[in-house]
């Protein structure tokens, strides 16, 4: 059961449940996804976490975060569709467990104050020494992509299909951008985040609604005008045909990344119809994928799919030899027109609904994923219980997901093949 109320600038979420041992406290700003701003955004978790301004370094903060019980701090930062959101998770234990005095949920969230209101600064800028510093840790980051090479596939993908449109934006920013920040412009930076992005706070675990509340008031007290909402991706252009690019680097083993349009999101009601239909297709070890691309032709190390539930995408990933592109690619495409043609069965439809429904289930076994599945809500503006959720996937028939895939088009094949071997 989720109590929301709207506070000061930012909307509050109060899940009380006996579910767990743990407690989680997860902040969430929301701007939209910009190429101008996604660099210094990214770079804002790594020097918020490098101390405040009475843990004036990490090793301090991480030894008061382990003096209140082994609180678990992370920052972080991800796309979902086209907005660009930062996360501060803590998880720590449920003050019922602990013979002490002192009420931890005070001391935590006083921490918290701290992290969001009082960063280690040298008068209105972040301390340079920590920013460069933490600018090479970003850099590191960034410069990884492109020795994993599945990530790197999936990215290219993504800059060729979305070319012109906020989804293309790299949500750790570009290399080019950071010998632009310097510790005065990230700090507007971060005052930005705090002032203008849409907030939710979630509390979640064995937890007295009111109590908790004032608590929260107490410490997380904003004099903020909101001005970001979330950014709800509307259905995209249509295109008659699909475009292929090919790149070659020094590799082993070649990867074949296809990107389909679904003109579907959290929003529409046939997205449950999308969940199902990405189980069967590439979602399950039992989807048309797996079996016919991996097993039965022994084609690829890997093959599977998954879906983008904010923007409307699918995505399919498959490990293969170069030499057996046009094979894999055309097995591919042959079980997507497979599913059009509902070549499968009741049987393999209720199987992969059983599944999807133990996934979400799943999900709900952690509090982070129960945080995870109700923003989507907040992304998306719908509500749903999760009873609800399980009777839509319940609901999902074969003659439903024929017209699904007769509506996703595929757009884009990134195929990252080795030299000497491009098509």
């Amino acid at each position: 059961m989720e109590h929301k109320e709207s506070l000061n600038g930012y909307q509050l979420h109060l899940v009380p449940t006996r579910k767990f041992k743990t407690n989680a406290l997860v902040i969430r700003f929301l701007a939209p996804l910009q190429r101008e701003t996604a660099t210094n955004r990214a770079l804002l978790p790594f020097v918020l976490q490098k101390g405040t301004k009475d843990y004036p370094s990490e090793r301090v903060l991480r030894t008061k975060l382990d003096e209140l019980y082994g609180a678990d701090l992370n920052i972080d930062c991800a796309k979902k569709g086209e907005n660009h959101i930062i996360s501060v998770r803590i998880t720590f234990v449920n003050e019922k467990f602990l013979n002490q005095e002192d009420s931890l949920m005070d001391e935590l969230l006083g921490l918290v104050q701290q992290i969001l209101f009082e960063p280690n600064l040298d008068g209105g800028s972040f301390k340079n020494e920590v920013v460069e510093k933490e600018k090479e840790t970003l850099r590191q980051k960034i410069e990884s992509i492109k020795d994993q090479k599945m990530s790197y596939t999936n990215m290219r993908l993504i800059d060729e299909m979305c070319k012109g449109e906020p989804y293309e934006t790299h949500v750790h920013g570009y290399i080019d951008d950071l010998d632009k920040i310097n510790g005065e412009n990230l700090y507007q930076t971060y005052l930005s985040m705090l002032n203008e992005d849409k907030l939710d706070v979630y509390l979640l675990g064995d937890i007295d609604v009111e109590e908790s509340k004032q608590v929260i008031e107490k410490y997380l007290t904003f004099d903020r005008t909101e001005k970001h909402q979330p950014t709800i991706v509307e259905n995209s252009k249509e295109k008659k045909d699909y475009e292929e690019v090919t790149e070659a680097q020094k590799i082993q083993q070649g990867k074949l990344h296809m990107g389909f349009r679904t003109n579907t999101t959290f929003k529409d009601s046939n997205y449950f119809t999308m969940q199902v239909f990405n189980g069967l297709f590439g979602g399950f070890p039992h989807s048309k994928l797996f079996v016919n691309v991996r097993e039965k032709h022994q084609l690829a190390y890997y093959a599977s799919s998954r879906f983008e539930s904010h923007k409307g995408l699918l995505l399919v990933f498959s490990g293969i030899a170069p030499e057996a592109y046009d094979k894999a690619k055309n097995i591919i495409i042959e079980q997507f027109e497979d599913m059009k043609k509902g070549n499968f069965t009741d049987k393999e439809v209720e199987e992969t609904k059983k599944l999807t429904i133990h996934q979400l289930k799943e999900t709900f076994d952690h509090p982070v994923g129960i945080v995870e599945v109700m923003y989507h809500q907040v992304l998306a503006n719908r509500s749903l219980t999760p009873s609800e959720m399980f009777e839509g996937i319940k609901k999902v028939k074969k003659e439903d997901l024929i017209t699904f895939a007769n509506q996703i088009q595929l757009d884009t094949i990134y195929f990252l093949t080795s030299e000497g071997d491009q098509k």
